[in-house]
């Protein structure tokens, strides 16, 4: 496996990080403020984005074997805005108010371009074989791909003025981030076992 390119990939995995966490805060905010089952699951995303970036910088400087490890710790983490959506959407149910879809697509717009920048950022590190960049690359897709699902969803619910477009899409950002969950814990086994002795 070719080395990590640590000074570029430093740079770029900390500017991805500050970006999560900035927009985790306004994100959370709206969410919590309009009852959006999606925001919310989206909102927990990017704070657990930010934190991946977070561990991957200080992380780039280990061994093969460490690194793997850790890539198997993310892959759980990855699970966690699932379980947020699960929970949100379980009290959702109990009260269906379809939220304002206004301001949810015009904050699930500015996650769409906070995303596609951030994709941008590490999409010349995504042939690295190595499971904690393909751990960012995949949050930064998987987040691009869930935000474009938000603005549907706005689209659905100004349309219908029901509740399920927006907990349909927070179950399918669950989803998508299991599947991303499965990708980066077989890329840190894949790590681990040619490092082994």
């Amino acid at each position: 496996m070719a080395p990590y390119p640590a000074r570029g990939l430093r740079r770029t995995v900390l500017a991805v990080a500050l970006l999560n966490l900035a927009y985790f805060g306004l994100e959370f905010g709206v969410a919590r403020a309009i009852g959006s089952v999606a925001l919310f699951a989206d909102s927990i995303d990017f704070l657990e984005d930010g934190s991946v970036n977070l561990l991957i910088l200080f992380a780039l400087g280990w061994s093969a074997p460490n690194r793997a490890r850790l890539g198997v710790g993310l892959s759980l983490l990855l699970l966690v805005p699932g379980f947020a959506a699960l929970w949100t959407a379980g009290s959702k149910l109990l009260h269906p108010l379809p939220p304002d879809p206004a301001p949810l697509s015009a904050v699930g717009l500015g996650a769409l371009g906070v995303n596609l920048l951030c994709a941008w950022l590490l999409v010349r590190y995504r042939e690295h074989r190595g499971s904690l960049v393909r751990a960012a690359f995949l949050s930064a897709r998987n987040d691009a791909l869930a935000n474009l699902a938000i603005l549907a969803a706005a689209l659905l619910t100004l349309a219908t003025l029901s509740a399920w477009p927006d907990l349909v899409v927070g179950l399918g950002i669950a989803a998508l981030n299991a599947g991303a969950a499965a990708e980066v814990y077989r890329a840190a086994r894949a790590e681990r076992h040619p490092a082994a002795p």
